[in-house]
């Protein structure tokens, strides 16, 4: 593998065409003499003190990617100039003299906290100049000069000390420093630990199984000679293969079985090509896969999401749940159909990091006592992760396996204008956005969701706890026929209904909304009736009008004086269905999920109507009867004046 790295690594260097190197350090310590040396192949005789951008040819290193040198001056008054080229520099050579030790403490007391302080996140290569002018006498390694400097600067990526004027390790400077653009160290190798860092591995394990056809937990001589064929354009020899399986058993047993590499004995090999500086071996099998420098899979590899318009939705094919219900069963080891933490994050191994464990999928979902995901549960998961960002179901699709076309997996629903004039939706996950003032019992009505299914496993709690950020529960809903549809509550705090309302389109992705007041408090209900208020108007003036459904929490409370009456006329001025009466702390729940999915499904109906949109409808439909009459009008006016004409006609006739 090693051998044939040698060769091709230099034809993928992810998608950079160009490396910019910027010098930097105090006053005299050799900056313009090393780039005029290197660009010139010889010793100038005399050094201007600041060099004009000099560039590197393309063939100028093996990697055949062209270099920028930037130098920078030592004036104070240019200081503003130094900090701009460091902040858009590739990679920065820092100098210091090696006659002048105090230019080499300056390093740490003033130009690496500088690069921090500027957020220059770029590799720096540390150069000791003047070589051939330093005291003979100095016993002391640049090894152990430089060791607690990288310790505390891990941005440092090599040392080295060179001699312009006795042309000693010139080109070298610029090698590595463009070496660590184009092969950086950082996102492979922790420094400190000397092992591979978590995202590496995991990109390389599923390079691994993709590689082991036959799934047998290792790399036969076919299936090594295959990968390298792959990665390098060069087959390997058997003589070669005997010998790479040779190194891994000799350090690592378990590397190597009667079957071939391992996964244990690939990382290592891995882990010891970075040790001894190898790194585009390891970056061309990364880059090979799709791989780019942050170690995720390449925007183009991903396809576009087909175009949509705001009131359409993406939804998971039939092909995609099929292929991840037969992933949930190969990873749920002990078949007690569920995925415990240990073993979602098995199936999650080849990706970079388990996309359910953050916002907004995080408590998302029904769990069991022991954390385990049903398989509901974790097709629930990967319906909110394709209804919010269908980009990255299709990005982990990918690294789970998924093997054909990832554009099959999605499918973009019908514009829900269409389904209210066909009155019938034929989607299968629904957004509902679930609005209420607080202490009304928004978020007992989500953690209801997630434990109404066999699992109980939120119970009730009598501990408010207010909901400042926008909150999802996703959750399967068994309808009547035996469909099951996937519904997205939505929690909206009453502090965010304003910001959420101020863009026009923001009902559009809402396919029912529902609005939750204490039903033990008519202030509860007066907001909660201002809130449905507000976004049916919002709906009548964008014409994202959704069907809303009233929801009175607390059912287990005394209900405020007047509050049937009051349910009645707003039901009857605006058009809705009586409220729905809940009890999250006795467990009633009133088939209120089913609701809301019926609901959904009829997005014609449950629409609630303004005064104003009322009178606006009113008013149009006035608008359309005048112009029915002025029309009808001006048609008899035509028939009367063509009558007359026929009349007038056979009159001249006869006489």
């Amino acid at each position: 593998m090693a051998r044939a790295a040698a060769g091709n690594a230099n034809q993928n260097h992810g998608g950079r065409t160009a490396v910019r190197i910027v010098v930097a350090g105090d006053q005299g310590t050799g900056k313009s003499s090393l780039i005029v040396t290197a660009a010139a192949e010889n010793y100038p005789a005399n050094v201007p003190p600041l060099l004009p951008p000099t560039r590197l040819p393309e063939d100028f290193y093996p990697e055949r990617v062209p270099i920028t040198i930037i130098d920078t001056s030592s004036k104070p008054e240019d200081n503003g100039k130094v900090a701009e080229d460091l902040k858009a520099a590739d990679a920065v050579v820092l100098t210091y003299a090696c006659d002048q030790p105090h230019t080499l403490e300056r390093l740490s007391t003033f130009w690496l906290p500088k690069l921090r302080q500027l957020e220059v996140k770029v590799p720096v290569i540390v150069v000791g100049c003047k070589l051939d002018l330093r005291d003979e006498n100095q016993e002391v390694s640049l090894e152990q000069v430089m060791s607690p400097i990288m310790q505390q600067f891990r941005e440092i990526e090599t040392c080295i000390e060179c001699s312009a004027f006795k042309h000693i390790q010139i080109p070298e400077v610029f090698y590595y420093a463009q070496k660590a653009v184009l092969h950086p160290t950082a996102p492979l190798f922790d420094q400190e630990t000397q092992t591979l860092k978590d995202q590496c591995v995991r990109a390389l394990k599923r390079i691994f199984i993709l590689c082991d056809h036959d799934r047998d937990g290792a790399l036969s001589d076919p299936e090594l000679n295959d990968f390298q064929v792959k990665c390098f354009n060069a087959p390997l020899q058997p003589s070669e293969i005997v010998g790479v399986k040779r190194v891994v058993q000799e350090k690592l047993p378990e590397g190597v079985n009667d079957r071939g590499l391992t996964l244990t004995g690939f990382l290592f090999l891995h882990a010891l090509f970075i040790e001894k500086g190898r790194l585009e071996t390891t970056w061309t099998v990364l880059r090979k896969f799709g791989y780019n420098n942050d170690i995720r899979l390449s925007e183009e590899l991903i396809p576009n999401i087909p175009k949509r318009t705001s009131d359409q939705s993406v939804e998971l094919t039939n092909e995609a749940i099929d292929f991840l219900s037969a992933t949930f069963n190969l990873y749920d080891d002990d078949h007690d159909g569920a995925l415990r933490p240990r073993e979602l994050e098995e199936l999650f191994s080849t990706a970079p990091v388990s996309p359910f464990s953050e916002f907004p999928y995080k408590e998302a979902e029904e769990r069991n006592a022991f954390g385990g995901l049903s398989l509901d549960g974790f097709l629930s998961q990967w319906a909110l992760m394709t209804l919010l960002n269908p980009a990255s179901t299709m990005e982990n699709l990918i690294y789970i396996g998924y093997a054909g076309d990832v554009s099959s997996a999605i499918r973009v629903t019908r514009k829900r204008r269409l389904d209210r004039k066909k009155q019938q939706s034929e989607r299968n996950v629904f957004q509902c956005f679930v609005f209420g003032p607080k202490k009304a019992g928004k978020s007992a009505l989500l953690d209801s969701f997630l434990g109404s299914g066999n699992w109980k496993c939120r119970p009730f709690s009598d501990n408010y706890h207010p909901t400042t950020e926008e909150r999802y529960a996703v959750n399967h809903v068994d309808q009547p026929g035996g469909t099951k549809k996937f519904l997205v509550l939505r929690e909206v705090p009453e502090d965010g209904v304003s910001k959420l309302l101020s863009s026009k389109d923001a009902l559009a992705a809402c396919d029912i909304a529902v609005f939750v007041h204490d039903s033990s408090d008519e202030l509860s209900w007066k907001r909660a009736t201002e809130l449905l208020v507000e976004v049916a108007s919002h709906g009548e003036n964008t014409g994202f009008q959704v069907p809303c459904l009233i929801v009175a929490a607390k059912d287990d409370l005394d209900s405020f004086p007047l509050a049937i009456q009051h349910s009645t006329r707003v039901s009857q001025d605006m058009g809705t269905e009586a409220p729905i009466p809940i009890s999250t702390k006795l467990g009633d729940f009133n088939s209120v999920f089913r609701k809301i999915v019926s609901a959904a499904e009829h997005p014609h109906l449950s629409i609630p109507e303004t005064e104003a949109g009322r009178s606006r409808k009113q008013y149009h439909r006035l608008i359309n009867r005048s112009l029915m009459f002025v029309s009808v009008g001006a048609a008899v006016a035509i028939v009367g004046l063509a009558a007359y004409r026929v009349y007038a006609a056979r009159k001249n006739a006869s006489s």
